[in-house]
């Protein structure tokens, strides 16, 4: 709960977010006109010690970074008047926004900073945080909210986005300062592709609403922005009719050009408005230290498991596509026909072609079963020293042989999904701040490794030869959910896009306050 403030509470709340300053001195050393009045948030800075250790750490549980203060916000003019107060300081202090803190090395947080509990605002909203347009063409929705609240919001009204992320207990603004990706982005692109307005709250405290064609600059610069330029408080996300069912299978390759072969060969059909197209694709590895399902889902009969698990100890490596067709009362009965004639011809091994039949939801919802799964053993809330790539199509076939077999397989330690699965340059916005491969095609692939506290640095190690390998094979990899520790780094990744990127940095958050955990620049 918050911290009760005594009178002077002015005061009381610059000692909390000032570093340099102590309790009974900090009346003598400010000039206290210079600075904006606190009074209106002062209840709402909290230095609980159960607030400090949330908000110290995150889902990766790799990196602690103790702030001074969290503070929990009940409306979006909090947010600013703290951002405020900070930017009108002497000394100003930084500020990280966290959501979900699905971060995995301290995006989200702020050393001696404070920490925004951005799940605060979801208690005020009073129901309001998701709002669907009476034509349902597009919901309003809160920075804070999960994107499981928006589909099961949206789904009342028969609609739903139509960009997904694996897992959907993540905050909107989370994925929206990152990107958003899951298998239905070769077709509908990420999540940072599919929103019409923002609302943002910049490093120097103005509210700006912005889109496309409204303070366009700001639009693009914060999509994928990692934080760097303000707080996403709202969201316009695009609607579209709701599928009731899909149609789910899994086909399993010995052979990786194969497999490949297929994967590009499906996402060629991606208008957003073709019936034809599948709705999701992504592909994964199983490999012969791990069990045919993992957290993801549960999907394989039982009764294959033998036949499957033989197969994966005779060549080390199968690889497993995933693909799903929608489907509603309308289609119902075309759908097996036109994914017979989407599948025909695939490479696929013979007799390793399984198929579900699901709601929609529970399709989108899937990493919940194996999440809970997972608290109940004891496995989530440990290190989760994962890594996400964006390799170029030409190269992935160099990455394979380099990767998958020479490192991951003789290492023997992946725990968890290795997701590999391409997608198509021209449903991403070169204009935004996320940076991808220049090539039309490139692939997604996510280590997603748990492991214990007392191993992580074997996984460390294991990611760190991998990034070595694809420089010294000139990959040309660029990484999704970045973590680097200096400004030279950062300058490589972002490449022609660094001065664009810099100069938002200085023109929306001059003072360098938000976002510290990414290290771009803060990096000491």
């Amino acid at each position: 709960m918050a911290v009760s403030f005594p009178i002077p509470s002015y005061f009381t709340a610059i000692f909390i977010i000032s570093r340099l300053m102590s309790i009974m001195g900090i009346s003598k050393h400010l000039n206290n006109k210079l600075l904006p009045p606190l009074d209106n948030i002062t209840d709402k800075l909290s230095l609980d010690p159960s607030a400090i250790e949330s908000a110290s750490q995150d889902f990766g549980h790799i990196v602690k970074s103790i702030p001074k203060a969290v503070l929990q916000p009940s409306s979006i003019a909090d947010i600013a008047s703290l951002i405020n107060f900070s930017y009108n300081s002497s000394i100003p202090f930084t500020i990280a926004a966290k959501g979900h803190g699905h971060s995995v090395r301290g995006q989200a947080m702020a050393n001696d900073g404070v920490v925004v509990d951005m799940t605060s605002m979801k208690k005020h909203r009073n129901g309001t945080g998701i709002w669907v347009s009476n034509d349902g063409v597009y919901a309003d929705v809160g920075g804070e909210q999960l994107w499981i609240d928006v589909l099961n919001a949206t789904l009342k009204h028969g609609v739903a986005p139509v960009s997904w992320t694996d897992y959907l207990y993540l905050t909107v603004g989370g994925t929206l300062s990152n990107g958003g990706i899951s298998g239905q982005s070769f077709r509908y692109g990420p999540q940072i592709s599919n929103v019409y307005e923002m609302d943002v709250i910049t490093g120097k405290a103005e509210i700006v609403t912005c889109s496309p064609n409204k303070n366009s600059e700001l639009f693009y610069a914060a999509l994928g922005g990692l934080g760097q330029f303000g707080i996403i408080t709202r969201a316009r996300i695009p609607l579209e009719p709701a599928p009731k069912r899909v149609k789910w299978i899994r086909m399993l390759y010995n052979d990786f050009t194969a497999f490949t072969r297929d994967q590009e060969l499906l996402i060629s059909i991606n208008g957003r408005h073709d019936s034809h197209a599948l709705g999701y694709l992504e592909g994964s590895l199983l490999m012969d230290h791990g069990s045919p399902d993992n957290w993801r889902s549960s999907f394989f009969p039982p009764k294959h498991h033998p036949k499957i698990t033989s197969s994966i100890i005779n060549h080390r490596i199968i690889y497993c596509l995933e693909v799903v067709k929608h489907y509603d009362y309308q289609t119902q009965n075309t759908v097996d026909k036109e994914l017979e004639q989407l599948l025909k011809g695939l490479s696929y091994m013979p007799g390793f072609m399984f198929e579900k039949d699901v709601l929609y939801a529970e399709f989108l919802n899937r990493v919940q079963r194996g999440e809970l799964k997972a608290r109940s053993q004891g496995l989530w809330d440990v290190p989760h020293p994962w890594l996400n790539l964006f390799i170029p199509k030409s190269q992935i076939q160099r990455f394979n042989d380099g990767v998958f077999k020479g490192i991951v397989l003789e290492r023997n330690i992946t725990t968890g999904p290795v997701l590999v699965y391409p997608m198509n340059r021209k449903k991403w916005d070169d204009r935004m701040s996320a940076v991808i491969p220049d090539e039309e095609i490139f692939y997604t692939v996510g280590f997603l490794h748990s492991s214990g506290f007392d191993d992580r640095e074997a996984f460390d190690d294991q990611n760190k030869e991998i990034l070595k390998f694809c420089e010294e094979a000139g990959i040309g990899v660029k990484q999704y959910l970045p973590h680097f520790t200096s400004k030279d780094e950062w300058v490589h990744h972002f490449g022609s896009k660094w001065e664009t990127f810099q100069q938002r940095k200085f023109q929306f958050d001059p003072k360098m306050i938000l976002s510290p955990g990414q290290r771009i620049f803060n990096n000491n």
